[in-house]
């Protein structure tokens, strides 16, 4: 009976614990994130995140994202693709401009997986700004200003962190304002 009781309060913490890491994941979009999905997964459930889904599917990056990573990946919002010049994503869309858009799409995506503490200490320990490299080779100066996480593009525009550290399985989003632009 003592063994069974044990099990049973183990059982309960464990849950209990397991409950708590998915309440701690911000929500996104409308929709829960769950740690134990991967950047494909959880996106999909956003309905702020429409664009960049259609984009990464029209990219080819669906299966490279949802692969085993880690990745940090700074996700725009529908606004912040709204907010591109008018066309510019219908143009980006087109097949014939894959090769753009997977550019621009992997000018998101950091081959680590990056915490927002992490990357505070990072751009503190910089002096400031930290340079960071981007799967698509992109080069990002990550700033903060108190305890928003701020990203230039290599345009100069600048995106600011909204919803910081939502866990994937195989790494993080952090939601931004701003679609980034590789230089021309």
């Amino acid at each position: 009976m003592k063994t069974l009781l044990r099990t049973l309060a183990a059982s309960a913490i464990l849950f209990t614990g397991v409950s708590a890491a998915y309440a701690e994941n911000p929500m996104v979009g409308g929709a829960a994130m769950f740690a134990d999905k991967n950047i494909v997964e959880n996106a999909v459930n956003s309905a702020d995140h429409t664009t960049l889904v259609a984009a990464v599917k029209a990219a080819g990056l669906v299966e490279t994202l949802s692969g085993p990573g880690p990745f940090t990946v700074f996700a725009p919002t529908n606004e912040a693709f709204a907010a591109l010049p008018d066309g510019t994503v219908d143009t980006l869309l087109k097949p014939e401009n894959k090769d753009q858009l997977t550019k621009v799409l992997t000018c998101h995506v950091v081959g680590a997986k990056a915490m927002s503490g992490a990357i505070a200490k990072m751009v503190a320990d910089d002096g400031g700004a930290h340079m960071v490299k981007t799967v698509g080779g992109c080069m990002l100066k990550v700033t903060t200003d108190g305890d928003k996480v701020m990203i230039e593009d290599e345009t100069g525009g600048v995106a600011q962190v909204t919803i910081a550290d939502v866990e994937q399985s195989n790494g993080v989003i952090h939601v931004i304002d701003k679609v980034l632009l590789p230089k021309s």
